[in-house]
């Protein structure tokens, strides 16, 4: 087998693409833009505008459901957001990942899930999966609206309450109901 071969290979998506929809869906129905090239990547994180910008690395695994994707969804209900909103699925668009690990996060171990925020093509702070796993939603969400806090100025929330309610049903991550799980 030639290398091209194995490259068109080796870049196929690791998931059937109706499989992961609703879990696409979860993060672009609160304003996340998909990256789904390496172009698309680099539009996204190669300004150098002093705006902040979130990244998720969506992913099938059970923390970027249970806590990962609630926690960043709860998190963009605050008042202050980062100005653009972005997210990539983990095992799918495999060339915009390996630009984004290779070109903005070269000397940093990267994991799926994972959730960054940057500025100027740097980061400032990341999550990784060791961050994420074994860590409630809530208490995700609370750190991610510490930096929002600290590090963003663009105002929130990133869609209107009743958006949210209506999109999530009080339901999300793993469709489980937060304020169920708080009783």
């Amino acid at each position: 087998m030639d290398s091209y071969n194995l490259t068109k290979i080796t870049q196929q998506a690791s998931y059937d693409a109706v499989t992961v929809q609703p879990m696409r869906d979860e993060l672009t129905s609160v304003g996340c833009k998909e990256l789904i090239t390496p172009q698309d990547v680099d539009n996204a994180l190669g300004r150098n505008d002093d705006k902040t910008i979130l990244v998720v690395i969506n992913s099938v695994c059970g923390c970027s459901a249970g806590s990962g994707r609630p926690g960043v969804m709860i998190a963009l209900q605050n008042n202050i957001i980062p100005d653009a909103l972005y997210t990539l699925f983990g095992g799918m668009e495999k060339d915009a990942i390996d630009r984004y690990r290779n070109k903005y996060l070269p000397s940093h171990e990267t994991s799926s899930p994972h959730i960054a925020l940057f500025r100027n093509g740097e980061p400032v702070v990341i999550f990784k999966r060791a961050d994420i796993d074994g860590h409630s939603a809530e208490n995700i969400a609370i750190e991610l609206v510490a930096i929002f806090n600290k590090e963003c100025s663009s105002t929130g929330p990133s869609i209107s309450a009743k958006d949210f309610e209506n999109t999530t049903q009080g339901k999300y991550g793993c469709y489980t109901n937060i304020a169920k799980n708080k009783e």
